[in-house]
């Protein structure tokens, strides 16, 4: 594998290509867990092994799998994964498991995990699968920190608010205070406030792509005639 094709892959999986404000898939976990950069970055990494692991997993064994009972198979192999770390969070991070509940086990069914299985796992070798799940995963990750972020803000006015349930009780004074004696916006940590937020980050991610186009076509696209003109 050259550098320029691992570039490339974690360019589309960080940017090009991003689950959560381009391809919009996982909505559920990313609308529902989204309301503190805690909670965000924790399913955000969770889902990211899951999706690195079974890459790595499902790539090596994609020819021996018959064609009709690829989709089976993909979803057992997601499951025991799951049902791994699902276990492990619930030995070593009980709080932090019971905050992020369901959500946990539905990575089972979440649609990112499945599609980079379908549309790149199975069709690639082993290196370039578990790297592109990986770089999917830290796409996701990155886009529900900062959504995390903008809404713990304007909901409580802090950061990193129960970073003690993966750290332990010395995290507390990590907890950064943003705006202090704050009341809260209730809309910013109910689900309407995450469709909002999320929306935003779209059309920013939106208008940076034509600011780069536009950029890039440097003079000519400025002097291009327009209606025939």
């Amino acid at each position: 594998m050259t550098y320029q094709g691992m570039k490339d892959i974690f360019y589309n999986g960080l940017w090009k290509q991003n689950t959560g404000v381009v391809q919009l898939l996982g909505l559920c976990p990313l609308l529902a867990v989204s309301n503190s950069v805690v909670n965000a970055v924790s399913l955000g990494l969770a889902t990211t092994l899951v999706m690195l692991l079974s890459g790595a997993a499902i790539a090596p064994i994609r020819q021996f799998i018959p064609n009709e009972a690829r989709i089976p198979v993909f979803i057992l192999i997601i499951a025991v994964l799951v049902t791994a770390i699902q276990y492990a969070m619930n030995a070593y991070l009980y709080s932090l498991y019971v905050v992020l509940g369901i959500f946990i086990p539905l990575i089972v069914t979440n649609c990112i995990v499945l599609a980079r299985i379908e549309a790149f796992a199975s069709k690639n070798p082993t290196l370039e699968s578990a790297l592109d799940g990986m770089a999917m995963g830290l796409g996701l990750t990155a886009v529900l920190a900062v959504l995390g972020g903008i809404r713990e803000i304007f909901g409580h006015g802090t950061l990193l608010s129960g970073i003690d349930m993966v750290f332990g009780e010395a995290a507390k004074s990590w907890v950064i205070t943003v705006v202090p004696n704050y009341h809260g916006f209730l809309l910013a940590i109910l689900p309407p406030g995450a469709f909002i937020v999320l929306a935003m980050l779209i059309a920013l991610k939106n208008w940076l792509n034509l600011r780069a186009e536009r950029k890039a076509g440097g003079d000519s696209a400025a002097v291009a005639p327009v209606g025939g003109g």
